[in-house]
């Protein structure tokens, strides 16, 4: 086994040091039997200083008495012989350890007050002293912790092992972008000056949306400090010390972590991401860790906390660009970038994904090549890195808004030309903005790039299905944004909301559907009071988020008037769906059947008198059908006309809107 040599000296010197403690208590059992006094101990401060064991004096303000004690229990841990004599000096075999009376008895500079509560030896938990027995004769033992340190071997206590734990990195994560290396450089830099002029330790944060760059950066900047790095997470630190079930309380991890913190040298990270910090409890727990911290902190968070009384450096770590990103993919894609060529420029304009992502669509998507040549299955590389990355970049979104499948086609909606051809272009305008806005330059104000869509028209005309539509065209995915989720009586909330919406939807540039959303984007009123100042600005940040948002935004209401007319002069495509005329109906119905669906005698072009919309239509068919399996028969026109006037009675209508459908002679009529 290879060795330090530093160790080994280490090492060396502190058994000397044991030695002097073995010898000390033979001269004072020789002074015991001799009758003799005993002389001040002198071979120890002569020794070699052991380094670890003057920090640990010097952090900890130890006196000369308390570096006795503590030098005894090491000697009880590395020589059996200090047994003999400690209990040759309580004079019982039963007490062959330390213990208070043995230690005022041999040692120079003695006072009981070493044992106080409020001692440094106890405070620090640097010692344990036992007292279920007689005090004087109570048992001290080292802790194993301050053991280890002073043998210059790495230790983590028990107890913070699942709290305080290293950062494992492999080489390949460690290769940063160009701009994150510049933050790397500006930590280190700020170490360098923060040393130089300031006492306190210093306090960094990193804010932003991706995790492991932010470690990456704060472990790249601990290696440039030639530091090791350690990482705590507040929301399991939380987790663990609220559970009824802990064996560690507040108080005491604050002194284990206190006592770690002073015999470290290490860079810390707090990863603040996962909890509330608006909460009393959990950021006065934060503060403690600060107070208590002597080395520098980097916290990890997802925007900058406002932490009191405490000089903070917050950096913004930004996301990667496109050309960082294409590196990216053509480092990870290896042999295969090389086939793709300009794809490479498509999926970076298309999806703003970290590099974590980018890793693992990369590996889902070549191992699925082997899967393929294994099986003989036809294999689209474009096709599957395109569908793997709207799937990494899911997660966020999928918490906030419902994402919405399809296997809709232009097939299922029956519209006037002229509006299908309006939704055509709001297609190419999302297929065709990177050529437009940046080989072209118009996207070179950075405003109004946002392609905003508004469609309005009665329910049931075919909006949402209109939206499923141009999402599967452009092989997007399609959320559905809960506008009782989103907007919040408490000011600030909504914008706050809106805002995690948007964040997460500009991984992918989905589509983004608000439905009804008159609600959220009506008019605003006059300001009579500060509800409905505030109710304002709600509309006015919505209007410049959604210019800003690169992606699709389609708005659907029944209610056109109701929107408000600044935010409808900002929308580039204002598509009206009109109520379906007669023409329109009969298409709806011939479609509405599926395939396998058993029918008779239905008279489509009786059916397309209904005055009805799309929505209403497939209702009725549903329905007409339910009735017509529950009587074991084929879909007829005397279910439909009994699902058709449900459907009326359930909108409030009187009549199905037509006097055609009842117009036939009297055996038709006795037929329905």
């Amino acid at each position: 086994m290879i060795t330090n040599p530093q160790t080994n000296n280490n090492l060396t010197n502190l058994n000397q040091h044991v030695l002097a403690i073995c010898q000390n208590l033979e001269q004072y059992l020789a002074s015991v039997k001799n009758q003799t006094p005993l002389e001040s101990l002198t071979s120890l401060p002569q020794l070699e200083e052991h380094p670890a064991l003057a920090t640990i004096c010097t952090v900890f303000n130890l006196s000369p008495f308390d570096r006795y004690i503590l030098l005894l229990c090491v000697a009880t841990e590395l020589e059996p012989y200090t047994r003999v004599l400690c209990a040759e000096i309580n004079r019982s075999d039963g007490l062959a350890y330390p213990t208070p009376y043995l230690a005022c008895k041999t040692f120079p500079d003695a006072t009981w007050s070493a044992f106080n509560p409020d001692s440094p030896l106890i405070k620090w938990q640097l010692i344990e002293l036992k007292t279920e027995q007689v005090f004087t004769q109570s048992p001290i033992s080292l802790d194993r912790g301050i053991l280890f340190y002073l043998l210059c071997l790495s230790y983590t206590d028990p107890q913070l092992q699942d709290i305080i734990k290293p950062v494992n990195l492999d080489n390949r994560q460690l290769l940063l972008p160009l701009s994150h290396q510049r933050i790397v450089s500006q930590i280190v830099e700020i170490q360098d000056r923060w040393t130089e002029f300031l006492t306190e330790n210093l306090l960094v944060q990193l804010c932003g949306e991706d995790r492991r760059a932010k470690t990456n950066i704060a472990v790249s900047a601990a290696t440039c400090e030639g530091r090791d790095i350690k990482q705590i997470s507040l929301y399991w630190l939380v987790t663990i010390l609220n559970s009824p079930a802990s064996f560690l309380s507040q108080e005491n991890f604050i002194k284990l972590y206190s006592r770690f913190a002073r015999l470290t040298d290490n860079i810390l990270i707090i990863n603040c991401e996962d909890i509330n910090l608006t909460e009393p409890t959990e950021i006065k727990l934060l503060n403690l860790i600060l107070e208590q911290s002597l080395q520098p902190i980097i916290i990890l968070s997802l925007t900058p906390l406002n932490i009191a009384d405490r000089s903070i450096v917050t950096l913004d770590v930004p996301k990667l660009t496109a050309k960082e990103q294409a590196t990216v993919w053509q480092v990870n894609l290896g042999e295969a970038a090389s086939e793709l060529g300009e794809y490479i420029d498509t999926l970076t304009n298309q999806f703003n994904l970290p590099a974590t992502a980018i890793e693992a669509a990369c590996l889902h998507s070549l191992s699925s090549i082997n899967s393929s040549i294994d099986s003989n299955t036809e294999f689209d590389l474009k096709i599957k890195l395109w569908d793997n990355c709207r799937t990494y970049a899911r997660p966020r979104l999928d918490s906030l808004a419902t994402r919405i499948e399809t296997s809709l086609t232009w097939d299922d909606l029956v519209l006037p030309p002229d509006k299908k051809q309006a939704l055509e272009e709001v297609i190419w305008h999302v297929k065709q903005q990177y050529t437009v806005y940046g080989d072209w330059g118009f996207g070179g104000e950075k405003r109004g790039l946002g392609i905003n869509s508004l469609f309005y028209g009665d329910s049931g005309t075919g909006k949402t299905t209109a939206a499923e539509i141009i999402a599967r065209e452009l092989r997007l995915d399609l959320y559905r944004i809960d506008l009782s989720a989103v907007v919040s009586k408490y000011i600030g909330e909504t914008e706050k909301n809106l805002a995690q919406i948007f964040a997460a939807a500009e991984l992918s540039s989905v589509v983004l559907l608000f439905d009804e959303a008159d609600s959220l984007f009506g008019k605003r009123s006059a300001v009579k009071d500060s509800r409905d100042r505030y109710a304002n600005l709600e509309v006015s940040y919505l209007l410049q988020r959604m210019e800003a948002y690169q992606g699709l935004s389609i708005l659907t209401t029944n209610f056109k008037e109701a929107i408000d007319s600044a935010f409808e002069r900002r929308l580039r495509f204002v598509i009206e769906f009109p109520f379906p005329d007669t023409a329109e109906r009969l298409s709806m119905w011939q479609k509405v059947f599926p395939k396998k669906a058993p029918t008779e005698g239905l008279d489509f072009k009786r059916l397309a008198q209904l005055a009805v919309t799309g929505a209403n239509i497939r209702n009725i068919a549903l329905n007409g059908a339910f009735l017509a399996a529950q009587a074991g028969e084929a879909i007829q026109m005397k279910h439909l006309l009994q699902a058709a006037f449900r459907e009326c009675k359930k909108e409030g209508r009187a009549t199905l809107g037509t006097r055609n459908w009842v117009k036939e002679d009297k055996v038709r009529d006795r037929e329905l």
